[in-house]
């Protein structure tokens, strides 16, 4: 019984490990985001792959400036639904946007998440 109660008690950690953050988008997150409501949280996923894609296409023009924001502006949305790879490989290209192996770490979070988006929504 004592180990139920510690279980209960202990404090929510939304970047901590989780079996829901194995996944592309930790869903448990998105539920808390979105208040549980479903209608909501496909509407959220689709606007965050088509901001995706988009900042994928800015991360491609090699300027530094605009890798630099698109790499911000996807860690801040990646983050918001809990696409916690995108925000991670996307935080590390902001701080070294001429890393090659960034840039694809980035392309390859973002691919996930979107293949993750389009079983959910089938």
């Amino acid at each position: 019984m004592a180990a139920s109660n510690i279980a209960f008690e202990s404090p929510d950690n939304s970047r901590g490990p989780t079996p829901a953050q194995t996944k592309a988008i930790d869903l448990v997150h998105l539920g808390k985001q979105t208040m549980g409501d479903k209608a909501l949280e496909v509407e959220v996923l689709q606007m965050f792959a088509r901001q995706a894609r988009s900042c994928l296409q800015e991360i491609g023009s090699g300027d530094a400036k605009r890798i630099h924001a698109a790499s911000h502006k996807l860690t801040g949305a990646a983050s918001a639904v809990g696409a916690f790879r995108v925000a991670d490989a996307a935080a590390a290209l902001e701080r070294n946007g001429s890393d090659a192996a960034q840039m694809a770490a980035v392309t390859t979070s973002v691919i996930e998440a979107e293949n993750f988006i389009l079983k959910l929504s089938r």
